[in-house]
């Protein structure tokens, strides 16, 4: 695909731009992108590891040694704290510390709370399990002051459990 803007080189940047709440999107070659303000970054750059390193909580975890690298591939943890990103998947297991830091940090939470807790007890059954659910949004609507939310939620569990 062409340049949107110069038509004479190969598109390499999708830029999408809302102005008076229109939605446009350009193709542009890096010197056009470049003429637009936006940087164009190698292969390598993923958002999301930008968007760990710059949260502040990859740089800020306490680690065990300064020193501690991944025995796989070498990735050093000062180096995992820098940029957000880890160098193979055995580093999950390595930085273990980092990384429930980093999830803290942008999801609240360390461990990951789906829409139906599956319990370990194979015998629970679905309303259980729909209940804890809605329990769990009932502490959250409350917590986040949404009581008409919770009040709905209350009312889902009652009709559940057959209470008025």
């Amino acid at each position: 695909m062409d340049c949107n803007n110069c038509g004479d080189q190969h598109a390499e940047v999708t830029l999408t731009e809302i102005e008076n709440d229109e939605m446009k999107t350009l193709h542009l070659c890096s010197t056009c992108a470049a003429l637009k303000g936006v940087t164009v970054e190698g292969p390598s750059s993923t958002p999301i590891a930008d968007l760990l390193a710059h949260l502040g909580g990859v740089s800020g975890c306490a680690s065990s040694s300064d020193a501690e690298e991944c025995e796989y591939c070498g990735t050093e943890s000062s180096k995992f704290r820098q940029t957000g990103r880890l160098g193979c998947p055995q580093c999950y297991a390595q930085f273990p510390e980092q990384l429930r830091a980093v999830l803290r940090q942008v999801h609240g939470a360390a461990q990951h709370i789906g829409k139906i807790y599956l319990s370990s007890d194979l015998s629970a059954t679905k309303p259980e399990l729909e209940l804890a659910s809605l329990k769990r949004r009932l502490e959250r609507a409350v917590e986040l002051e949404d009581f008409e939310l919770a009040a709905n939620l209350r009312d889902k569990m009652n009709l559940i459990q057959g209470t008025p």
